[in-house]
């Protein structure tokens, strides 16, 4: 069988959470959460299968979930959004990347990703015999140089592919950012797939900037949010994507094909879940706190921190001062020898640039990030 991605091998995320399985590491590679969930939102999923929502829901989602997200849209973004027309349910937020790609590619298309990324982004581009053009970030805070981007564009570039919070990085795009983008998009047919999905974790009194708040961008956008990330949930597989009812209309016609619809009883759930702003508002602290203990704990350890990450719940951390190898070595030997799995930078880089930079997922429970610093003491022998 001649192969889409010949390139493509099982990806570093579940290399390296193998590895610590194997090894009985510490796992601070692959984000997902190690905590439980709220009591209050898996009482929500239990009622809604006793009360019979068991079976398909609607193809764009159930209702009761859109009328709250439109309204979650307004009030934070500033955004009419038509429940209706405007907002699909997906299995997850990778899903709906891929599907808002799919939309619009075709063969000989150019994408623009900046890099590091997200490693679906390019996959999903070559996947549908476009090309992904790979422009980098500024290290080492990892923010948009608009002057490279601009020289990236073509006659044939389709989409860019944008990221804030920022995976792996956390960078977290400004409103300076959002202006320079929409300057440099106006006149053009080129279309943003937004991945928004760590949108509520902002750290340090920062505010998420979404293409929802301004017109000029939504216009042209597929926007991709996931409850995942939002409820620590990501074993569920639950997000959704907003575009402009033209953008909605086409994705929808790619996606009644692939899923056609997701999952019931949790939806209804969320919808009910998603009444208590709370929530999600309260996720910033919550963050906050975890990046800072994770910080106290690896203070006198001899990484290099450029920056305390801004926003997601990942923290880069540098390694040159203790060994002077690749950023794949290193993660290996830090699993086997050391105990603690963490992902090398380099993975989210198609020509797999290395800074020497680990990214940390400090989205775990307190006892597991001491443990693990615990275990880090050794790199200091």
């Amino acid at each position: 069988m001649q192969s889409k991605l010949p390139q493509v091998a099982t990806n570093i995320f579940s290399v390296m959470s193998g590895l610590a399985k194997d090894y009985q590491a510490i796992n601070l590679s692959q984000g997902f959460p190690d905590f439980p969930i709220a009591d209050e939102l898996i009482d929500y999923v239990h009622q809604a299968m006793r009360d019979g929502h068991n079976q398909y829901a609607p193809m764009t989602g159930m209702p009761m979930l859109r009328e709250i997200l439109a309204e979650k849209i307004n009030k934070l973004y500033g955004r009419a959004i038509h429940p209706d027309e405007e907002i699909t349910i997906t299995p997850g937020g990778t899903y709906s990347i891929y599907t808002s790609l799919a939309t619009i590619l075709y063969p000989g298309d150019e994408v623009i990703v900046l890099e590091p990324a997200y490693d679906s982004y390019i996959a999903n581009i070559e996947s549908m015999q476009a090309q992904a053009v790979c422009v980098p970030l500024r290290f080492p805070d990892f923010s948009v140089d608009w002057e490279v981007v601009q020289q990236a564009i073509t006659v044939k570039t389709k989409a860019i592919v944008i990221n804030t919070p920022h995976n792996p990085c956390g960078y977290v795009w400004s409103k300076e950012d959002m202006v320079q983008l929409q300057h440099m998009l106006r006149d053009t047919s080129i279309y943003i797939i937004s991945d928004e999905v760590y949108e509520h974790i902002t750290l340090d009194g920062r505010k998420h900037e979404s293409v929802l708040a301004y017109p000029e961008l939504f216009e042209r956008s597929f926007v991709t949010f996931s409850f995942g990330k939002v409820f620590h949930t990501t074993g569920w597989k639950m997000g959704y994507c907003v575009a402009p009812k033209k953008c909605m209309l086409e994705f929808r016609k790619m996606h009644q094909f692939l899923s056609f619809s997701c999952n019931t009883p949790m939806q209804v759930a969320l919808a009910n879940y998603l009444q208590d702003e709370t929530a999600y508002l309260s996720l910033p602290d919550f963050f906050q706190r975890k990046r800072d203990l994770f910080l106290d704990l690896i203070s006198a350890l001899p990484f290099t921190i450029y920056n305390p990450t801004p926003g997601s719940y990942f923290q880069l951390a540098g390694f040159k001062a203790i060994q002077d190898v690749s950023d794949k070595e290193f993660a290996i030997w830090m699993t086997k020898e050391i105990g603690v799995a963490t992902i090398p930078v380099s993975a989210f880089y198609r020509n797999g640039k290395d800074d020497q930079l680990i990214r940390f997922c400090f989205a775990k429970k307190e006892e597991t990030l001491k443990a693990a610093a615990e275990k880090m003491k050794r790199l200091m022998l």
